[in-house]
């Protein structure tokens, strides 16, 4: 399998921003000497996810996948705070292809979408600087923020999404997380070979500050102004307020709410809000969570969207409100849960229910969208995993009945 496939820009960038802060600011031979050392100390891992995923919807031809993704992860060690990290993936189709990769792909039409393409990509390659309780970034880079609910990896895909840009931490002031970067470029699942796969950005601006008021109690305050190139309506600035707390040992509660409006060259004009109240208690041997969660809608202006989001982690496990990465459609989306999860003789199983109502009747035409029921299994051998997942969606006044199921082995070397 060849994993240097491809270089980019980015990775080049990297290491010239290396050779210069060391020209600049270090002796010749000692930088030598130290640089080569950090190098040399540095950690290499390597990751490999088979999955096979087969589909069954009423819309389309049912189709499966069956992937392998290779990852190599090199860290180098630390010189004088500076530190440079280089991530590797290779996504390899096994067998015969008789999916579509992307809502884009033309191959094998009226096949249900499997979002695993092949390839082989650069998925990490930044520069790090790290000075007491701060560090900066710059390059290609993973962004978690909270939950991934606003900005995230998609790590469930083979082809994570990464960012370009530059990117700040800090820990400086006491009992508080202040978490800023700046956006170039969205390198998005479906691969840079595809016309979707890069989403450039007129610099996106990312802020995330939290502070911890105790052990149990922490608040989240985010503004994050999206300003897409390639694809106008995803142009969105959004503010919100995030409050997490566990009174009890056994329960715990989130609580969130944020705006959002239209932003750079988005030609809509609205106002639309989220809502989550969430709820888990621990019952051993089990854990019941319960949330109530809106995307809201302005009438037929504008719905609340998440184009960054790890959208799979998120209203169900079949994608059905994915809307070309949006994460919303027409008339919001209200989503009711509840899940069941505990450990059996080391295996981790999982219970999931949805019932996806209209936010906005009016605005889309329609009232209960349909449910979800889903189901799950995980158990680890050593550094080997192996998962089972599956999720039924029962279609009534949007989409069609569909049917996922994936299962996957795991193993880090």
């Amino acid at each position: 399998m060849i994993l240097l496939h491809k270089t980019t820009a980015c990775l080049g960038s990297t290491f010239i921003y290396l050779t210069l802060f060391c020209s600049a600011f270090c002796t010749q031979s000692f930088a030598a000497e130290s640089i080569a050392e950090a190098f040399k100390q540095g950690t290499t891992n390597i990751h490999l996810r088979l999955r096979y995923e087969d589909v069954d919807q009423d819309a389309n031809e049912g189709a499966n996948a069956l992937t392998l993704k290779s990852r190599l992860t090199y860290s180098s060690a630390d010189y004088q705070g500076i530190a440079v990290l280089l991530e590797l993936d290779d996504v390899t189709e096994l067998g015969d292809v008789d999916y579509r990769t992307a809502p884009n792909d033309a191959s094998n039409p009226n096949k249900a979408i499997v979002a695993d393409p092949e390839g082989t990509e650069v998925n990490q390659a930044y520069l790090r600087y790290q000075y007491e309780e701060t560090s900066a970034q710059y390059g290609r880079q993973r962004i978690l923020l909270d939950n991934q609910r606003h900005l995230g990896g998609v790590g469930f895909r083979q082809n994570e999404q990464t960012y370009d840009g530059f990117s700040i931490q800090s820990k400086a002031l006491a009992n508080t997380a202040i978490y800023a970067a700046y956006i170039t470029n969205v390198n998005r699942i479906f691969g840079e070979d595809n016309a979707i796969g890069d989403h450039g950005q007129d610099g996106t601006a990312l802020l995330n500050i939290a502070h911890s008021f105790n052990e149990t109690d922490k608040l989240v305050a985010y503004y994050y102004g999206i300003d897409n190139d390639d694809v106008a309506k995803f142009s969105t600035d959004t503010y919100g307020i995030r409050w997490k707390s566990r009174p009890a040992n056994a329960f715990n509660y989130v609580v969130e709410f944020a705006q959002q409006t239209d932003a750079g060259k988005n030609n809509r004009n609205y106002t639309a809000n989220y809502y989550l109240v969430e709820g888990s208690a621990k019952l051993k041997p089990v854990t019941i969570k319960a949330g109530y969660e809106v995307l809201g809608a302005d009438n037929n202006e504008g719905e609340f969207i998440t184009p960054l989001a790890t959208l799979h982690k998120f209203q169900g496990f079949t994608d059905m409100f994915l809307n070309g990465g949006a994460g919303n459609i027409s008339g919001g989306i209200e989503d009711i849960y509840v899940s069941l999860a505990g450990t059996v003789n080391g295996v981790k199983l999982g219970a999931f229910f949805h019932q996806f109502n209209a936010e906005d009747k009016q605005a889309s035409g329609m009232d209960d969208y349909g449910k979800e029921y889903a189901a799950s299994l995980a158990k680890k051998y050593g550094p080997l995993g192996v998962s089972l997942k599956y999720a039924n969606f029962n279609a009534k006044d949007f989409g069609n009945d569909t049917k996922k199921l994936w299962l996957t082995v795991t193993a880090n070397l």
